[in-house]
């Protein structure tokens, strides 16, 4: 019975330790990013190179029906 109370004790421990981090991770400005949402839509898609397009037409194969 000692031991239950003892992990029940450890666990809310942890968890608040857990959540004291995530308070001071959201108040400290850990997850703020203002810059990257508004030039998102500047940056263009990478388009395939030529190499891996002849790649993919190599590894494609077609079936026939015979």
């Amino acid at each position: 019975m000692a031991a239950i109370i003892f992990l029940i004790i450890l666990g809310i421990i942890v968890a608040g330790g857990f959540l004291v981090a995530f308070i001071w991770a959201v108040t400290s400005g850990q997850y703020d990013d203002d810059y990257s949402p508004s030039v998102r839509m500047l940056f263009d898609n990478k388009l395939p190179t030529e190499e891996n397009a002849t790649k993919e037409t190599e590894s494609t194969t077609t079936i026939t029906k015979n």
